[in-house]
């Protein structure tokens, strides 16, 4: 198929920020669909002169029928992504991430678009029965989170189905990367940087026993491109590492690596909708996308690391290009 001009749904966020870019080198056409509810403007640093953007929410179907005209190929990167928020927001997570969607799968229809590629998460699955979780594991999610990109695989594999829209699913475990912390995100690997670079200890929710699947924003980006690339019609892929870590050796690394190991974690009781144990089993993704994550944790915690000392010692205006832009 052409790739000649890619729609990227959520493009000025912290994935698809780092996506643009690389479809760019690529010598692509892009086009940002984004409202900036959560990504910004100026994470497209760099970019701006040669990005088509169109500024608009996903719910509104004129705004996506507009931005998927004349398009070849469209990542869907864009929703609301706090498994904790969800709880208190159900019925604004079902807006955003099924129904909003929908409206980018009807207007693919609608426009001829030849790929369709999906930004899931690996919250679908809930409390795994097995370890690593495989594709064809059970899907139970525990937060409106989880549901809402549950449904929101059933409406792309139906549009497969009924209309024939080349759709790739990516199940995305636990991302972390340059720009995440400095947006204020709610993922473990920010809280931490966040409380120890103001000399605070670590809050670690329960036990720290619990594992997860942590991998890095370039690795994820890979894998964006690489399902963009091959012909894997219908599929649905985990990306991740592969390698459990836990709660507890996260902290450790980042208090070892910022030199802060006097700081002691402090742990509190468990978050609501937080499983127990989760980490990919990437197989089928290195088997049929070719994906072969690059990162190890502590290289990609040192790159975070020296970013964040940047930040924290340099002008407002550098300070402003680390945090939105190049970062």
């Amino acid at each position: 198929m052409n790739l000649g001009r890619i729609l990227v749904v959520g493009g000025a966020g912290f994935i698809g920020s780092r996506l643009v870019k690389r479809l760019i080198d690529m010598d692509l056409e892009v086009r940002v669909l984004d409202d900036l509810s959560s990504g910004s403007w100026s994470g497209l640093t760099g970019v701006k002169d040669v990005v088509d953007f169109i500024y608009g929410d996903i719910r509104n179907r004129d705004v996506v029928r507009k931005a998927t005209s004349g398009i070849d190929a469209v990542i869907h990167l864009a929703g609301k992504i706090s498994a904790k928020e969800s709880i208190d927001k159900p019925m604004e997570y079902h807006e955003v991430n099924v129904t909003g969607t929908l409206n980018v799968l009807d207007a693919c229809v609608t426009a001829g678009v030849g790929k369709f590629v999906f930004s899931s998460s690996a919250s679908v699955y809930g409390e795994p029965s097995e370890l690593p979780i495989k594709e064809d594991s059970p899907l139970r999610p525990l937060t409106p989170y989880g549901a809402s990109k549950l449904a929101a695989e059933h409406y792309i594999n139906a549009y497969h189905r009924v209309y024939g829209l080349n759709t790739v699913i990516l199940r995305v475990f636990n991302v972390y990367g340059c720009r995440r912390y400095f947006k204020g995100r709610s993922d473990v690997v920010s809280r931490f940087l966040e409380r120890i670079g103001e000399d605070k200890p670590p809050i670690i929710y329960g036990d720290g026993f619990q594992t997860r699947d942590f991998i890095y924003i370039d690795d994820v980006v890979d894998a964006f491109v690489l399902a963009l690339k091959e012909n894997c019609p219908g599929e649905t892929f985990n990306i991740g590492s592969g390698k459990p870590v836990s709660i507890n050796e996260l902290a450790d690394m980042i208090l070892r690596l910022s030199g802060k190991e006097w700081l002691k974690p402090i742990h509190v009781e468990p978050m609501r909708g937080d499983v127990r144990h989760s980490y990919a089993d990437i197989s089928k993704a290195m088997e049929k996308l070719k994906f072969r994550p690059k990162t190890p944790l502590e290289d990609g915690l040192t790159k975070l690391l020296k970013t964040f000392r940047l930040i924290k010692h340099s002008s407002p205006s550098l300070r402003r290009l680390l945090t939105d832009g190049e970062g």
